[in-house]
């Protein structure tokens, strides 16, 4: 570990591990919700702090992903229509930067909840990559490095309260995991109702290989979504979990093998998200679905 290198490394690591203790066990804030082997394999510190590369990366820019984006397209936000009107997307879009967290994306992100949670129209959400083989490998370590020490509290906050903001909002969210989920990326996922993940998609809280602990809320939503032993187990280890051991241990609902396009996941949260639209109240649907009951006929579900 890079960080035992470095004095007084070791009072450190004891002291985020009393932290991190206390934290898996500490209740949520007021108004939070939470709705094979585990040998896995594990992030080193240089891979972390790059973000990871992923095998895909190479896929990505052969499919036309600029190393250039424009600070308002770091997050797409998609209101479908027709038969899947009232599922919003929102897709992270930072290819060159592994869809880390920047200052510039939780603005967007929180932008983007906050307009969501009061518009009625809205009856669910997904969140989900537009670049193959990433989810969202955490802070964006490279801006990090550049903040001032009093910078750096502020920042890991705003990306608490965006992770906590998307856990309220008022209508059922669905992460599609079709690639690395690490750090922030993961607290991200978990905040969400529903997970569903690529065989292939790696996931983890690796915060302690750099002798610190999760700061979005991974802490207390990991524990309650797989339970506190192995959560700490996870944690204290920075294991990174595939597709499938994250299903055999609770952390994900569905999982499926990745397709050619790289967007298995997102199909699979799509189809979720159909399934949710007429059961969602209070909507015409609703009231459509318990007239043609009445009638004893098939309902005429129109999406509102």
């Amino acid at each position: 570990m890079a960080a035992a290198a470095a004095p007084g490394a070791l009072g450190t690591l004891q002291a985020s591990r009393a932290r991190l203790v206390a934290a898996c066990c500490a209740p949520l804030v007021p108004g939070w919700r939470l709705h094979r082997s585990l040998a896995g394999a594990r992030v080193s510190p240089a891979m972390w702090a790059r973000g990871w590369a992923p095998a895909a990366e190479g896929a990505a820019l052969r499919r036309g992903y600029s190393s250039e984006v424009k600070s308002e397209d770091e997050l797409r936000v998609r209101y479908l229509e027709e038969e899947n009107r009232g599922i919003v997307v929102l897709g992270i879009n930072r290819a060159y930067a592994k869809n880390s967290f920047s200052k510039n994306l939780v603005k967007m992100f929180s932008k983007a909840v906050d307009a969501l949670k009061s518009d009625k129209k809205v009856r669910t959400v997904i969140v989900r990559s537009e670049v193959p083989g990433i989810f969202c490998a955490g802070a964006d370590l490279k801006e990090r490095v550049k903040m001032n020490p009093s910078e750096v509290g502020p920042f890991v906050s705003k990306i608490r309260a965006v992770i906590n903001e998307m856990a309220n909002l008022p209508v059922p969210t669905i992460a599609a995991i079709d690639g690395l989920a690490l750090g922030g990326g993961l607290e991200l996922a978990l905040a969400c109702d529903i997970r569903v993940a690529a065989s292939s998609a790696k996931m983890g809280l690796v915060e302690t290989k750099l002798a610190i602990i999760p700061g979005g809320g991974g802490t207390q939503r990991l524990p309650r979504a797989i339970g506190m032993s192995l959560a700490k187990e996870l944690i204290f280890s920075a294991r990174v979990l595939d597709g499938q051991e994250a299903k055999a241990v609770g952390l994900v609902s569905h999982v499926l093998e990745q397709n050619q396009e790289g967007d298995a996941a997102y199909r699979k949260a799509l189809d979720l998200a159909r399934e949710f639209l007429p059961q969602t109240i209070p909507t015409k649907d609703r009231l459509e679905g318990l007239l043609a009951f009445k009638e004893k006929r098939s309902p005429r579900y129109k999406g509102e």
